[in-house]
């Protein structure tokens, strides 16, 4: 019995195992524990190994890789046209062996070590971003119960709090003005650990070659550099800029037939993380365009001219995704086209 392929069902404690070998015939089914799952496949022959690019399924792929084995990652929406009969671990493992072995498959980079500390640092900040903006959100609904509107952002909710509290004249009582006295150093503990993870993110960038070449981009600062090597590293498992992008939602959704075209809005598919770092960053230098020199930006504004500011933003972090994939790929260097130029 010569197993080729293996598709694995990652779960917390239990996974379902099936394997195939040459001709695609199933020759393996089984179920195995947490703790019996490395030992049985150090005793298996090297072969390929995939799973769905889930919770934990970058550490088993490493851990796969030391013994030996190939292992591909695949997006679960693409193995869900794989799985014949009921929703089960069973039929969920075959699906993925099925998948694994289609010639025009897409697969998912495994990441490091490395890279998952970085966007666990990522995902801290983010998570800290998030409840800070709930909190202003939850102060500003609290204030309005009181007849006090607070204006929007939470830099001018920082500056005008502190007056509201100090105000004896707008009948807030003292129960409500000791709470509000709290929730305003709890956004400003907010704020200070968010500047640090800002901190580390820059100081991040500030070490790695490779990080400092992005930044050269216009609307890719630390952030959005790290996250991009993070996430994809050298960017080779995609074939070409188009492939990055839509792998990141960046592209429009086709619904052609007939010969015709029809194109859509984007399809929002991959990394929603980073495809909202490109796009805010985008947004930030197409607001600033207007002063610079690069052709890609003249072509960006071109596009607002025609299609209106919003889809201009999202064809310039598509634009962006491509020039990214380029410069790590190809390990070149941003060249900036001259303001003549136009980007194709």
């Amino acid at each position: 019995m010569k197993i080729t392929r293996i598709g694995l069902d990652l779960a917390k404690n239990v996974f379902e195992v099936h394997g195939v070998d040459k001709r695609d015939q199933a020759v393996l089914r089984k179920r195995l524990t947490r703790a019996k799952l490395r030992s049985f496949f150090a005793q298996l022959p090297p072969c390929l190994v995939a799973m769905e690019a889930c919770g934990s399924a970058h550490f088993w792929a490493r851990e796969l890789r030391a013994l030996g084995h190939e292992v591909r990652l695949i997006d679960a929406r693409f193995v869900i046209p794989y799985r014949k009969g009921g929703k089960n671990d069973g039929n969920d493992a075959e699906a993925i062996c099925e998948a694994a072995g289609r010639p025009s498959m897409r697969f998912v980079p495994v990441k490091s070590c490395e890279q998952q500390a970085v966007l666990t640092m990522h995902r801290a900040r983010s998570l800290l971003v998030g409840e800070r903006t709930a909190l202003c959100n939850h102060v500003r609904g609290l204030l309005a119960e009181f007849g006090i509107v607070a204006a929007q952002g939470r830099a001018t909710l920082r500056r005008e709090l502190p007056s509201v509290l100090e105000d004896a004249e707008n009948a807030l009582p003292d129960l409500a003005r000791e709470v509000f006295a709290e929730l305003y150093e709890r956004l400003a503990d907010l704020d200070q650990r968010v500047a640090e993870y800002d901190r580390r993110v820059a100081a991040l960038a500030k070490s790695t070659p490779v990080a400092q070449r992005l930044m050269l981009v216009p609307g890719i600062g630390p952030l959005t550099a790290t996250a991009i090597l993070a996430t994809v590293g050298h960017g080779r498992d995609f074939h070409n800029g188009r492939q990055f992008a839509a792998w990141l939602g960046l592209t429009p959704r086709q619904h052609s037939s007939a010969g015709k075209t029809r194109l859509g809005r984007i399809t929002k598919r991959g990394d929603r993380y980073l495809r909202t770092l490109l796009v805010h960053g985008a947004r930030s230098a197409l607001i600033r365009s207007r002063s610079c020199e690069h052709g890609h930006l003249r072509w960006a504004n071109a596009v607002r001219e025609r299609r209106g500011f919003n889809k201009a933003v999202v064809a310039l972090a598509a634009k962006h995704a491509r020039i990214v994939w380029a410069m790590l790929a190809r390990d070149e260097d941003f060249r900036a086209l001259p303001l003549h130029s136009t980007a194709g």
